[in-house]
């Protein structure tokens, strides 16, 4: 009926009415109610403008009628999209809700522009609510919807997702969650299955009004849900996957696919179809197909031909789910087939296995459980951890992976399985299984929120998860950002992990920690340095990474701070670079503050001492020792501060232990050092007292300090030493084997003692002191044997045959003569100054046989020495000869090594007597030592050559010596009178005093060295 038939009034009626029930009814809307509430509130504001209308009996005219008619028209289109949206899908609606926003805001301006013609048509009849009405139209007009920024977050991000094909399962799991959360859904498989229901048939609805890009937006957002877990109730998935293996059960085990059904294919593109729909001829195809064919203006079936007089599609919902069970029944196939290729033992046989489950968890994400549920996950993760097949293990965990992701259920299943055990050692694998392991291990960790902080923490008790973790940052990029993102989650959870990190060898975390971290937590990383065995390479790293600068702040905190810091500092203290970094923070002034303090705890100054001991370990220890602008400390005052230490009452070992050791690394910097200690400090007072020691280590440190000071006061070491029962402990150090430091000490300390002391000799000899010594030069250190060589010069005394004889008796030669060949240079020097000793003793120990004059009656002798003209031997006269050194000591000759050649020269000097220069002279001839004893004059030192010269003095008195050598000597000798006339008159007069002997004899004499001349 036309509505200007109908009574204006009823008009009015109908729609007042009409106006009210839509407002109720926008009430109901369970989303983006805040626009709808608006919308209700405006159309309740209208109900009394039209009341007013119909009190004021509203003109009857023809803009009136029309301003109704579009009101009537307005509100309808409300009422419907109200009816439309009410019992809706709460899914639906949210994922519509910026399209279902923008249709709330046309309409409600649609509404406020129908009220304003109404409004001009009835002026008069509305001037006592003009003010309102106006406000009305003009707030209706101008309205503005926007969907809530949460819902349009979600919306946003699947779109996004969508666009990017993002259709794994995480992602489903995620957006499924947040939708539902949204709209008030709980996550439960029940609840979500209802609500799906309800948006497919939606969706549907869409499809039947021909809305194909909603219908294509709804289907892809659907199929995205679905593959979530909480879209599935496990129980009927499991139910679901028995029943089709039931079914499959009835084929021929040999079936490896069952073939579709001839229905299950598209008329167009002749494939399986996914979507099927009809047309109204009863002709099935997909959806996507069939739709391009209409849009390339195909009207007519494209299988029988016949003319469309309907171009509407409808799902076909029994043939798509025949279409589904066909493929579930594939998918079983194929799971079956897999799991008897696994268990086959066949690697070859597990890849294609393996790459079998790829490809299902590709095709439908059901076959994630499906897979689970036929027992492939337990059967996978056993064979990672049997496997040493690296492919296998390889692809394993990229199967794993796949497995897992997005999957919660599945998720669980693998850690709380064996697989956890398998899967963290391949993390120490090469690269490419490594990758594959930390992919794995942090989809393992992440759940629908974030990290799985329970995972987490389970991880973080696996005794090795942490250092293989720590050695992948070690490796390829991609695998390196995997594992520190996971380690610093694990930090983040327990901070224990720190410390473990640590342990394994990455300490910037640590480090950090100390830096910035609270008190609590600085403490317990530095308790970490302290209690971590650390090689030198680590203990670099840690000073490199920065660690040295909070230590030493720390220092100044309080008791339990200052004795962590500094034990940690002790231990890095043991690096040489750490040294330099303590001493260029100006860390040895702080420690020196510390250790000198008065009232200071007494660990405190043994930490400290323990580091100044570490600091002046080093030969060039004096360069740590300075302040911090890089100035050198003054060490004297160090000095006395250290030996006061020494002298505090009740002071346990531990205490006076480092503060020796530190003092005695500091003396050794410099002899000026020494002095001050022994002279400033009274050193060696203070010292002795503790070679009675309780402590071993505090009397071996004594011991090496004494060695040190005997070179400046030897006569206070003297009179201790001779105290009862002094000299034992002395002795017992020369027998120390285990410690080469103490012996070397012990000898050098006897070494540097007055050798006119006979009585201190004679003691050591009664103490079995030579054989202590002896037993040095045989298993000790080089730096040992070469002080024992020197303490062997107070027993080689010419002037005391006794001590002689007893030396060599106790086999002393023979190792001497070995040092000439195989020794250190001050070694080989010192051996042969000792036999030159012995060998100054030989004359006198050697008795001449007298003549007889007749030949016949004179008895049968040993050969005569050729040096000494009598009969010698070892045992009685020292003789070198017959010890055997003679070629070894004109080898030194040879070595152009000054030390040496001159403890040479002065030892073979002893074969040429002054009674009989001949026979010496024609000893060294025979021996070859004449022509290395002139070379000397072309390359050593005045003080070398003079020695030289003084030889040749004695040998050139022979006038056969003169012919053999003569011209030779002569050349050089003539250049050193010349050479040095004005550079050493010394060396220059001893020279020309062998060439006037030179001058002196000719060539013309008779030679008595029977062959000299052949």
């Amino acid at each position: 009926m036309a509505l200007e038939l109908i009574p204006i009034g009823t008009i009015l009626a109908v729609l007042t009415n009409q106006v009210i029930k839509t407002a109720n009814a926008a009430k109901d809307v369970i989303i983006e109610k805040e626009s709808f509430k608006v919308l209700s509130k405006h159309l309740i504001d209208i109900e009394p403008v039209l009341k007013e209308l119909q009190l004021r009996e509203l003109n009857d005219s023809q803009a009136a009628r029309l301003a109704l008619e579009s009101l009537e028209s307005d509100v309808k289109r409300a009422n419907n999209l109200v009816e439309k949206y009410k019992n809706r899908a709460r899914f639906y609606l949210l994922v519509r809700c910026r399209y279902i926003v923008k249709e709330v805001q046309d309409v409600t301006r649609d509404i406020g522009r129908s009220l304003a013609a109404l409004s001009l048509a009835n002026t008069e009849v509305l001037s006592r609510i003009s003010d309102q009405v106006n406000r009305l139209q003009n707030e209706m007009q101008r309205v503005e919807f926007e969907a809530s920024h949460s819902q349009l977050q979600i919306v946003d991000k699947l779109n996004q997702g969508l666009r990017d094909q993002k259709l794994d399962q995480g992602f489903a799991n995620d957006m499924l969650e947040e939708i539902a959360r949204a709209v008030g859904v709980p996550v439960e498989p029940s609840e979500i299955s209802k609500e799906l229901a309800s948006f497919r048939r939606d969706k549907e609805e869409a499809a039947n009004l021909k809305e194909r890009a909603e219908v294509l937006f709804l289907e892809q957002v659907i199929e995205l849900l679905s593959r979530a877990d909480a879209a599935r109730d496990y129980e009927e998935v499991k139910k679901q996957y028995l029943q089709r293996v039931q079914v499959i059960e009835r084929y021929d085990p040999r079936e490896k696919h069952i073939p579709p059904l001839n229905s299950f294919l598209c008329r167009i593109c002749r494939k399986v179809m996914v979507d099927p729909v009809s047309l109204c001829t009863g002709t099935t195809c997909e959806r996507a197909a069939i739709e391009a064919w209409l849009d390339r203006g195909g009207r007519t079936d494209p299988e029988t031909g016949e003319v469309l007089e309907d171009t509407s599609l409808r799902s076909n919902l029994p043939l798509r789910q025949s279409i589904l069970e066909w493929r579930e029944l594939n998918y079983c196939l194929n799971i079956q087939s897999s799991k008897a290729k696994l268990l086959s033992g066949v690697d070859s046989s597990v890849e294609e296995a393996l790459s079998q489950m790829q490809d299902l968890m590709r095709e439908s994400s059901i076959n994630k459980d499906w897979i689970s549920i036929g027992g492939l996950t337990d059967i996978i993760v056993s064979i990672l951890g049997s496997s040493h097949n690296k492919d296998v293990k390889r692809k394993i965990l990229i199967t794993l992976k796949d497995v897992v992701e997005g999957h919660a259920r599945n998720k669980e299943k693998v850690v709380e399985s064996p697989g956890w055990d398998h899967i963290l050692p391949c993390l120490g694998r090469d690269s490419s299984i490594s990758k594959a392991a930390v992919e794995l291990l942090y989809e393992l960790l992440q759940d629908r929120s974030g990290w799985n902080v329970s995972v987490c923490r389970k991880l973080s008790q696996h005794c090795s998860a942490i250092l293989f973790l720590v050695t992948l940052l070690k490796g390829q990029r991609e695998s390196a950002e995997i594992a520190e993102k996971i380690l610093m989650k694990l930090f983040e959870i327990d901070e224990e992990n720190i410390s473990l990190a640590a342990k394994s060898g990455w300490y910037k975390p640590l480090i950090d920690r100390m830096v910035q971290g609270p008190e609590s937590s600085r403490t317990s990383m530095v308790r970490t340095i302290v209690n971590t065995e650390l090689v030198d390479l680590n203990l670099k790293l840690l000073g490199e990474e920065g660690v040295i600068p909070p230590l030493l702040e720390m220092t100044s905190g309080n008791i339990e701070s200052k004795e962590l810091s500094l034990s940690a500092l002790t231990k890095l203290s043991g690096c040489r670079a750490n040294k330099e970094l303590i001493a260029g923070a100006g860390g040895v002034s702080l420690i020196l503050k510390l250790v000198f303090s008065p009232h200071v705890r007494t660990i405190i100054v043994v930490k400290c001492c323990e580091i100044l001991e570490k600091l002046s370990s080093e030969d060039d220890g004096i360069k740590f020792f300075v302040d911090e602008e890089g100035a050198q400390l003054d060490l004297e005052p160090i000095i006395v501060n250290l030996f006061a230490l020494q002298q505090k009452a009740n002071s346990a070992p531990n205490f006076r232990r480092p503060a020796l050791r530190a003092l005695l690394g500091i003396c050794r910097f410099e002899a000026g050092l020494v002095k001050k200690a022994v002279l400033t400090a009274n050193g060696v007072s203070l010292v002795l007292p503790l070679l009675d020691d309780s402590d071993s280590e505090i009397r071996e440190t004594a011991i090496n300090l004494l060695f040190l000071f005997s070179q400046h006061e030897p006569q206070g070491v003297v009179e201790y030493l001779l105290r009862p029962r002094r000299l034992e402990a002395l002795v017992g150090f020369l027998e120390n084997d285990d410690k080469g430091d103490v012996q070397m000490a012990a000898a050098g300390l006897l070494a540097n003692l007055p050798k006119a002391e006979r009585s201190l000799t004679m003691k050591l000899i009664e103490l079995d002191g030579i054989d202590a010594i002896l037993n040095i030069l045989r298993n000790g250190t080089m730096e040992a044997k070469e002080n024992a060589l020197s303490a062997l010069f107070r027993f080689s005394d010419p002037t005391n045959l006794e001590s002689q004889l007893i030396l060599v008796e106790k086999g002393a030669y023979p190792l001497l003569v070995n040092f000439l060949r195989v020794a250190s240079v001050t070694a080989k020097a010192r051996a042969a100054a000792l036999i030159g000793n012995l060998s100054t003793s030989s004359p006198k120990l050697t008795v001449v046989p007298k003549s007889t004059t007749c030949w016949c009656f004179q008895p049968s002798r040993a050969p005569l020495c050729i040096a000494h003209g009598g009969i010698c031997s070892v045992p009685t006269t020292f003789c070198l000869i017959e010890a055997h050194a003679l070629p070894d000591l004109v080898k030194l000759l040879h070595g152009e090594v000054h030390a040496t050649a001159y403890e040479s020269i002065q030892t073979l000097s002893t074969l040429v007597l002054d009674g009989s220069p001949q026979r010496g002279a024609n000893v060294l001839h025979g021996a070859d030592a004449i022509k290395p004893l002139l070379d000397t004059l072309t390359w050593g030192t005045n003080s070398l050559k003079e020695e030289a010269l003084g030889l040749l003095e004695k040998v050139f008195v022979s006038k056969e010596m003169v012919d053999c050598y003569g011209s030779t000597a002569r050349l050089l000798l003539v250049g050193l009178t010349g050479r040095n006339a004005h550079e050493d008159g010394g060396l220059g007069r001893k020279a020309a005093k062998v060439l006037a002997l030179l001058e002196r004899y000719s060539r013309s004499s008779t030679s008595l060295v029977p062959g000299l001349y052949g």
